[in-house]
């Protein structure tokens, strides 16, 4: 059993018998009173943001947990089938874990946090960037381009996001999938 001393970012441990990833943490020693040790965890199953403060010294059961690279292959009713890279076994996510569905593309690389005892999948990541194309916007009008204005776009995945005016039907562009906010033209 580890205590509040190997506490680090990206740890996860069960806390109230939930898997929680610690965000960030911060050990305090006040001038008085006993030492402790404040933390921002992540709720893996919910995704929920929670502050919880242990005192120093307590007692923490850490999760063995493995980042492994998976590549999208289809969709398969509710679920999505992954491949391991480096073994080709597939494995079938729920489509509840996967936060941001529109922006997957068949080939895609991600990465899939596993619990290493249960060999259970936890946590679906995405890229931070996809590169794709627009398949379809409205055309700019002609010398509308001096304000930062932003027109609907969808993107070969189907998403629709918000470009600039000059982004045209058939450009490739870049997009953050946190946000899904518009970055950059990709000169091809």
């Amino acid at each position: 059993m580890a205590n509040t001393s190997d506490i680090k970012n990206g740890l996860c441990i069960n806390h109230n018998d939930k898997l929680a990833q610690i965000i960030e943490f911060q050990h305090v020693k006040p001038g008085k009173g006993p030492a402790f040790v404040r933390t921002k965890m992540r709720q893996i199953e919910s995704g929920k943001i929670l502050d919880f403060t242990f005192s120093a010294g307590h007692k923490i059961e850490i999760v063995r947990i493995e980042n492994r690279e998976y590549q999208y292959l289809y969709k398969e009713g509710d679920t999505y089938v992954f491949m391991n890279t480096q073994n080709y076994e597939q494995v079938n996510i729920e489509a509840t874990m996967v936060e941001k569905p529109e922006f997957l593309q068949e080939e895609m690389i991600c990465n899939i946090l596993f619990h290493a005892e249960k060999e259970l999948p936890l946590i679906l990541e995405l890229p931070m960037h996809i590169i794709s194309e627009v398949t379809y916007t409205e055309p700019g009008i002609k010398g509308d381009t001096a304000t930062n204005t932003m027109k609907p776009a969808t993107i070969a995945s189907g998403a629709e996001i918000r470009v600039p005016l000059f982004i045209d039907t058939g450009e490739i562009i870049k997009i953050d999938t946190r946000t899904g906010v518009y970055i950059e033209r990709v000169k091809n």
